[in-house]
């Protein structure tokens, strides 16, 4: 058996259909997408071509959708230029204790700059309770901001509920569904959203580029730009744009709306039967997050009296993850273990398995071996250690 790769939710890789739609445009089709002469057209086309690609994935509008450069800028982006564009001395933000670092060190850096931040609690499950984001709302709230799934749990959270519950209180709403994109489907106006934040290396595309969904249906939401220049995305994210890795994201999108149905099945499939297999075999692991409500190709498991970077390191023919891909290499347990209140024994031991468009169950079956084997040696090497 080759390398596995089973670290799909912190990176994907690039799907050959989508390699092929950019190629093009880094060699022939290479102008400038601001130009009017007919190869910054032939660009531009390409790129408009892509943002309804990106649209059809969400059920937007194509003019409902920024281009980035990934998941972390559209997240900044979202908060910051709403709570910038915000009118009154005092301004408040919702959002939760299990965000990606994405979210969690922009509310810090406003925080920090004199804007009011609650974060809330999520249960032992993962999931966010909406009564608890609609008792800490406030007059001066100016955003809501819930991610779709998380990214070490894969616990998807009730979007549709807090999205009614900000439109009820007229209050802007911002959703980093960078892990959900591709994966179940997305509807913007049945989830309520005003902005949502995703990034095509999450989902076979390109690194380096991403989108913002931001409303434009009835009243336009007030955003203010964080980068200025030449006014591009109609005057919301200046730059040149980059239209290879655009052309790849919208490719992205539309083999994800495609095949996602049939692809979440397969997946959620190869998923259970890495969980059950763990729980026959093994004793005293921990499934972290909720099982009903959860991405169909995560599994975060914890391994109590296993130390993950060993475990890791004596599987090293398979990829995996001891939790987000932004903050594994540090050794401090999970911060979003933590926050669902686990104990230390669970929130110190996760590993992530993240599949993919291209794991099959041959890999499934190899990796659940290897692993209990691995568990058990580790174990049993630990109680000799101890005696």
């Amino acid at each position: 058996m080759n390398r596995i790769y089973f670290d799909n939710n912190a990176t994907t890789p690039l799907a050959p259909e989508v390699f092929d739609a950019m190629c093009p445009y880094m060699v022939e089709d290479f102008g400038n997408a601001s130009s009017i002469h007919w190869y910054g057209q032939r660009a531009k086309a390409g790129m408009e071509k892509a943002r309804g690609q990106v649209a059809k994935l969400l059920n937007a509008r194509a003019t409902e959708i920024v281009f980035t450069s990934g998941g972390t800028e559209s997240d900044n982006a979202a908060i910051l230029g709403i709570v910038e564009a915000a009118r009154g001395e005092s301004k408040h933000v919702v959002t939760t204790a299990i965000e990606h670092p994405a979210v969690l060190s922009t509310v810090k850096a406003l925080e920090r700059r004199g804007v009011s931040v609650t974060f809330v609690r999520a249960g032992a499950s993962g999931l966010i309770d909406p009564a608890d984001v609609a008792a800490a709302l406030r007059p001066e709230t100016v955003l809501i901001s819930v991610m779709h799934a998380n990214n070490e749990l894969g616990t998807i959270q009730p979007l549709e509920e807090i999205g009614r519950i900000a439109q009820e209180r007229d209050i802007y709403f911002h959703t980093d569904a960078v892990q959900s994109a591709g994966k179940i489907p997305l509807d913007v106006h049945k989830m309520g959203v005003d902005l949502l934040s995703l990034s095509a290396h999450k989902l076979n595309g390109p690194k380096g580029v991403g989108a913002l969904y931001v409303r434009r249906r009835g009243s336009n939401v007030d955003l203010e730009p964080i980068i200025d220049g030449g006014g591009h995305e109609g005057g919301l994210r200046s730059g040149t744009l980059n239209v290879p890795r655009i052309v790849g994201l919208g490719k992205a999108c539309e083999i994800c709306r495609q095949e996602m149905a049939e692809e979440s099945r397969r997946l959620a499939g190869l998923r259970d039967r890495l969980k059950d297999g763990l729980l026959v075999r093994l004793e005293g692991i921990h499934i972290n997050g909720s099982l009903e409500h959860r991405l169909p190709n995560n599994l975060s498991v914890s391994f109590p009296g296993v130390d993950p970077p060993t475990l890791m390191a004596a599987m090293s023919d398979i990829a995996l993850s001891s939790g987000s891909a932004c903050t594994s290499g540090k050794p401090e347990p999970s911060y979003v273990l933590q926050a669902l209140g686990l104990p230390a024994e669970v929130a110190s031991t996760p590993l992530r398995f993240g599949l993919g468009r291209f794991t099959t169950q041959e890999e499934i079956d190899y990796c659940l071996n290897r692993l209990v084997e691995t568990v058990k040696r580790l174990r049993e090497m630990g109680r000799i250690a101890a005696a």
